[in-house]
């Protein structure tokens, strides 16, 4: 007969010879057998009270699994949304433009000008916001990049002449390339069963802030106009900066900047929270100096990685914003054939011609909106039944479809359905690469490697307004086939991304071979021994 040993999660009293043994035995009619590994499903978390069954030291992966998802979660899921709700300060765009055109009679390059810096900014500093979070903490640069974005925010609604709102907007667009670095704080608090949906649905803040902002454009652009529609968009921002306290460091950065004490702190605040035990034993500390280089990018288990993932998000965001200014485009027009003969209309007109936003404009924008939550809903049912590559990759060929059957001159129902199933899936390709991204890296490297691709994607946004809108003058169909094209290649480098992050734990250090930390306790195979060697300082 076996011997069973088990040890469970939060027993704190303990004799003296369970001290030595570390184990507590049961023995039946007097056989002794060793201690047999026990298998799990994939991706199967580790039952609370059985957490750490033999180990005397445990990493904070078994943590957050063991501890498992609960209130602090929930809470965690609010406070992060509230950030990501600076879809906003981005839809804000769409509203501002046209005002701004009517009331200081900008020109046309001029309005134009006011989105494109902005994207300038976010494109800039994507990259440094994600080193300042592998170098100093994610909280810290998700609290500073934030604040910067709600100071600059609120001071564009005091802007006096044109010179001063380019800048500030600008100013804003800086901030706003930091608040990505969110989802990295929270993906390091998920246990791995919930990762994916979690992260998908805090991206429904964002579809939520671009549907408030119509809302509050409807409501207050008539009677107090532009200026307090900026102050009152950083409301969610504001909201943020207070809550934020309560925000703790991520205890995987902690980790590996060797803040043991801090790390093991708010693992206890967070199993106390959820009223889950902590596994015993002694947390394994991964020290790392160099965090956040850019050279851990490149290195042989990576390279490909970052460069398939750069033209994803490059693709994801060209073909995402070219949409929705071919949607523009093709509704004024009526299909897609008329484009042309519209366009002969448009070059006759001065380009100070005035237009506000009426009624019907709010109302096209909400509908235009509401695309993104089929792909949230779309992508939340498939991501952890086929993956994440496989994920991005149909995301991709579907837009890719899409965009060829544009091709043909079809009524104007069928072209806002088309134009609705391909904004739903290509903003689902994007809520997958957040997810994928912030799995694949290690926690080094994890806020520079998605703040690498977010920039990516801004360069994306910069260009695309070239395509559709100055090639489409010249052919309709070349543009179409520019953006099918782009995105039949993003879906071929989603299918070659080396590494499928479905059901892996989230990687620590850098130095370590990917996916050596955790593929759930279960996986190890029989007589197979972890090594700590090199794992603690």
């Amino acid at each position: 007969l076996r011997v069973v040993k088990f040890r469970r999660t939060g027993e704190s009293s303990r004799s003296d010879e369970d001290a030595i043994s570390g184990e507590h035995e049961i023995q039946i009619e007097g056989v002794r057998t060793e201690l047999e590994p026990i298998e799990l499903e994939d991706g199967a978390a580790v039952p609370k009270e059985f957490a750490n069954p033999t180990d005397d030291t445990f990493m904070v992966e078994d943590a957050v699994e063991a501890i498992g998802f609960g209130k602090f979660q929930w809470k965690l899921s609010v406070i992060t949304g509230l950030a990501w709700a600076n879809a906003m300060e981005m839809m804000i765009l769409s509203i501002l433009a046209p005002q701004l055109h009517c009331e200081w009679r900008l020109p046309s390059w001029q309005v134009a000008l006011l989105t494109s810096v902005v994207f300038v900014g976010m494109m800039s500093s994507s990259t440094l916001w994600g080193n300042i979070s592998d170098q100093y903490g994610r909280k810290t640069g998700l609290k500073i990049s934030v604040l910067w974005t709600l100071y600059y925010g609120i001071l564009s609604g005091f802007a006096p002449v044109y010179s001063w709102i380019l800048v500030l907007r600008g100013l804003v667009g800086f901030g706003i390339g930091g608040v990505p670095q969110s989802v990295t704080l929270y993906a390091e608090f998920l246990p791995m069963k919930a990762r994916a949906k979690c992260i998908l649905l805090i991206e429904v803040f964002w579809a939520i802030g671009t549907v408030f902002e119509v809302l509050l454009a409807v409501l207050v652009m008539p009677t107090l106009g532009w200026r307090w529609l900026l102050i009152l968009s950083a409301l969610p921002l504001l909201l943020f900066a207070v809550l934020c306290f309560w925000l703790p460091e991520s205890a995987r950065y902690d980790v590996l900047s060797g803040n043991q004490d801090k790390a093991i702190a708010t693992l206890k605040r967070i199993a106390t929270e959820n009223g889950a035990p902590m596994p015993l034993g002694k947390l394994i500390i991964s020290r790392q100096e160099d965090r956040g280089k850019m050279r851990d990018l490149f290195t042989p288990h990576f390279r490909w990685t970052t460069l398939l993932l750069w033209f994803i998000w490059f693709s994801n965001a060209f073909s995402y914003y070219g949409l929705v200014l071919l949607t523009t485009e093709f509704f004024q027009a009526g299909d897609v054939c008329s484009i042309s003969s519209r366009r002969k209309e448009v070059e006759a007109k001065c380009s100070l011609t005035c237009e506000y936003l009426t009624e019907e404009d709010y109302t096209d924008l909400l509908w235009t909106t509401l695309s993104e939550f089929p792909g949230v809903l779309v992508t939340l049912w498939i991501i952890d039944r086929i993956g994440r590559k496989k994920t991005m990759a149909l995301s991709f060929f579907v837009f890719s479809f899409c965009s060829l059957l544009l091709f043909l001159c079809v009524e104007r129902n069928v072209l806002t359905v088309l134009l609705f199933i391909a904004r739903a899936f290509i903003s689902g390709g994007f809520q997958a690469a957040y997810v994928y991204t912030p799995e694949v890296y290690p926690t080094a490297t994890r806020a520079l490697g998605l703040g690498t691709c977010s920039g990516m994607a801004r360069v994306g946004a910069l260009i695309t307004p070239f395509i559709a809108q100055v090639m489409l003058e010249s052919s309709v169909y070349l543009t179409l086939v520019v953006y099918s094209g782009c995105c039949l290649l993003a879906a071929v480098a989603s299918c070659f991304l080396p590494i499928e992050t479905k059901g892996r734990g989230l990687q620590e250090s850098s130095h370590r071979e990917w996916g050596q930390e955790m593929v759930g306790r279960g996986s190890h195979s029989p007589g197979v021994t972890r090594s700590n060697s090199g794992s603690q300082e």
